[in-house]
């Protein structure tokens, strides 16, 4: 018979996973929405956006878990990634190094959340070090995919998104971390404090 401490944990276990699904739900509806430029074969979207908010609420575990789970939906068919494509030959194409490099993305961007202690700086440098591996990931592949230079890669798929990427990352922390806190009062997630962005 359960003690009632077991059942508790139990049951926090069960709404943690809940609301893992939850938040890989929403990178699914924000991961599609994009814009196609003339400059890049790398199109403007808000699967950064996904990515800074997930981890801002869920934490490294529970996010990247969310961020897999994702990729998974993806690879099996559904029209989840930019331009709401789905299927492994997405992987082989211009964005494909992205979409990888978001489980690794999430690892970093996740574990500055846990173990920030609810510091802005410690957070916000292992968010920026997240996108960091993030871009190389997306820059190596599209270099390969290309034909082209590393350098000349950079400039083609990250440099014209760096000042969105910044706004993304401002209001994915900001929404993230608010919507984290209320979870911990609600006793929904045992981590630790969120962070303090404003």
């Amino acid at each position: 018979m359960s003690t009632p401490a077991k059942a508790q944990t139990s049951g926090l276990n069960v709404k943690q996973l809940a609301l893992t699904g939850l938040m890989t739900a929403v990178l699914c509806i924000l991961g599609p929405l994009s814009l196609n430029i003339p400059i890049s074969p790398v199109p403007i979207s808000l699967g950064f956006l996904g990515i800074y908010f997930l981890c801002s609420v869920l934490g490294m575990k529970l996010g990247t878990l969310s961020v897999i789970t994702y990729i998974l939906l993806g690879l099996a068919g559904l029209p989840v990634f930019t331009g709401f494509a789905g299927g492994p030959q997405k992987l082989f194409g211009p964005t494909g190094g992205y979409i990888i490099g978001y489980v690794f993305m999430a690892l970093l961007c996740g574990f500055s959340v846990d173990r920030g202690k609810g510091k802005l700086l410690p957070t916000l440098g292992g968010m920026i070090l997240g996108s960091v591996v993030g871009y190389l990931f997306g820059t190596v592949w599209l270099a390969r995919q290309q034909s082209i230079g590393f350098i000349e890669a950079l400039f083609l798929g990250v440099v014209p998104y760096l000042p969105l990427d910044i706004v993304k990352l401002i209001v994915g922390m900001a929404v993230g971390s608010r919507l984290r806190k209320r979870l911990l009062q609600a006793g929904l997630l045992s981590a630790q404090a969120p962070v303090k962005v404003s």
